[in-house]
């Protein structure tokens, strides 16, 4: 640690008393009339103190100008370091920058609002084409893993007191579980107009969001399937900037965060420079021999009438 560092910070004298030479510097600094009055000092070092001086320019409230004098040591004449324009503990200050794409947040989206898509957006991968799709005689499709799985089957481990019970044969829950249902009761056909009634309201075609949007649901990457016969004209949206994420909506709906409606397009590339300030450029000081209209070699009769 220097010697500095270590000494008292009591503010020197000549610094501490050196206001009218602040506050001057302040003012030179700023436009007229708008350093206010001296709000204090603090101790920089040995021999450096920063005077503070109120603000009253308009939209700049809590800030203070800051004026640093200093004294060289067993000198008697003070100096000005630097003036400037600081913000005080109450500040008004802007907030913190956001990069453009990162500015959209959930429920920003609008009807009309289009949303670019990055082509390698990591929420997004390409659909299946079935070229990936192994042969149905192959050792990895998916009957030959069914049918290795139910040869491979062992029986279930356990005394008969923790298995399940089995319903009494002739009841619903029997009837349901021989189905495979597992519930006594299910939707009606009532139940499942209502429903999609309800859900067509919220995030149908017929929404102002839909009605603007550049397409449907239908061909969207952000579509969860559903099952059941609701899958037919309904899924969840799965997009966390479309005001409908989270929801189910028609496949008729529409937003503009469609994952195919419009893709991010690059940067421009910044076309060549039609001046090459890097390169230097020889200029004679006189013109050439040959670029006059007089000829080079001298000619006596020339000479007698003067011409040169």
């Amino acid at each position: 640690m220097s010697a500095a560092t270590t000494r008292s910070r009591t503010p020197d004298r000549l610094c501490a008393e050196a206001v009218d030479l602040a506050r001057t510097a302040a003012e030179e600094a700023a436009a007229p009339g708008v350093v206010g009055e001296h709000e204090g000092m603090v101790s920089e070092g040995d021999r450096v103190v920063t005077h503070y001086f109120a603000c009253k320019e308009m939209g700049y409230r809590g800030w203070r100008w800051a004026v640093t004098v200093a004294r060289a040591s067993r000198a008697k004449i003070v100096t000005v370091d630097e003036a400037l324009l600081l913000p005080g503990p109450d500040a008004l200050l802007a907030p913190e920058w956001v990069p453009w794409s990162e500015r959209l947040r959930p429920g920003d989206m609008g009807p009309g609002d289009l949303l670019p898509t990055d082509a390698e957006d990591l929420r997004l991968e390409p659909g299946w084409t079935g070229e990936d799709e192994p042969p149905p005689n192959s050792a990895v499709s998916h009957e030959m893993a069914d049918l290795v799985e139910a040869e491979d089957a062992e029986v279930t481990a356990g005394p008969p007191a923790e298995l399940s019970t089995v319903p009494a044969r002739g009841t619903i829950s029997a009837v349901a579980e021989e189905l495979g249902l597992r519930r006594t009761r299910v939707l009606s056909r009532y139940g499942l107009h209502v429903a999609a009634d309800r859900w067509e309201d919220g995030y149908g075609p017929k929404t102002a969001m839909a009605q603007a949007a550049p397409a449907s649901c239908v061909s969207c990457g952000f579509l969860a399937r559903i099952g059941g016969s609701l899958g037919q004209a309904f899924g969840v949206c799965a997009n966390e900037f479309s005001p409908a994420d989270g929801h189910v909506v028609s496949l008729a709906y529409g937003c503009g965060g469609h994952s195919e409606a419009a893709v991010m397009p690059k940067p421009p590339r910044v076309a060549p420079p039609v001046i090459d300030e890097t390169r230097v450029d020889p200029f004679p000081l006189r013109p050439a021999a040959d670029s006059g209209s007089v000829p080079v070699a001298e000619d006596v009769a020339s000479a007698e009438l003067g011409h040169s």
